[in-house]
């Protein structure tokens, strides 16, 4: 695993591209960047395991380097299922067709938002929905539902925000000291930060639940949460 010092320079100070440097390092960059990271793989084995049906599709979307991809193939082990992950990254899709190689998936390089899904019973955006326009989103998720067969459900992992502006940058300080603790510096941190800035847009969790309720869902839960990121699972 190569270790993410890109921000130890000003290079990507001009926006956060997931480009072939981003894809060198972000199985490292997000381990130590995201809490919760790796507890949220493990769970969408185990969800995938209890709501994949069989002869139904599963799709990863954004699926970068494949870890959530290989967690829903993992989970619906035996059931004849097509385990589809999508990334508009060339660069990512590259590397990703590499890392899983051996595994009965199929990894596409397409935009999520012009692709067409079907006959779905799991669906995961892990760390993606984020990146996506906010104006698009519901359109999205309307799609995914539409998709969906009686009983799937969407798994989404999110950075949030907080309506209260004094928790909103309290969770920010502990983001920030969970890089420190995991060798970021100070520059790095805000180096990065600077980049991500319009590019990855946090929403609130009432936010991400009612867009779910507005797409049809039936219900919409949030069952893990660490500082300013979540996990939330919404049935059809």
């Amino acid at each position: 695993m190569q270790r993410d010092s890109l921000y130890t320079s000003d290079i990507h100070g001009e926006g956060f591209v997931f480009d072939d440097k981003v894809t060198q390092v972000f199985a490292d960059m997000i381990r130590r960047s995201v809490p919760g990271y790796g507890q949220t793989l493990q769970m969408v084995e185990l969800l995938a395991h209890q709501y994949a049906q069989p002869e139904s599709r599963l799709y990863d979307l954004g699926c970068s380097l494949g870890a959530a991809t290989l967690a829903l193939a993992r989970g619906a082990a035996g059931r004849h299922c097509r385990i589809i992950g999508l990334d508009n990254s060339p660069a990512m899709v590259a590397r990703c067709r590499e890392l899983l190689q051996n595994e009965e998936v199929e990894i596409n390089c397409r935009n999520i938002l012009q692709a067409e899904f079907e006959n779905a019973s799991v669906v995961v955006l892990n760390f993606v929905l984020q990146f996506i326009p906010q104006e698009k989103r519901a359109d999205l998720l309307a799609h995914i539902r539409g998709a969906l067969r009686p009983g799937g459900v969407v798994i989404l992992s999110e950075k949030i925000a907080f309506d209260d502006q004094e928790e909103n940058n309290r969770q920010i300080e502990l983001h920030e000291a969970f890089k420190r603790a995991n060798g970021y510096s100070d520059l790095e941190i805000s180096r990065k930060r600077t980049a991500l800035e319009h590019v990855l847009i946090p929403e609130t969790l009432s936010s991400h639940h009612q867009r779910f309720h507005q797409a049809g869902f039936t219900s919409s839960h949030t069952w893990f949460q660490c500082f300013n990121f979540a996990s939330m699972i919404a049935y059809a």
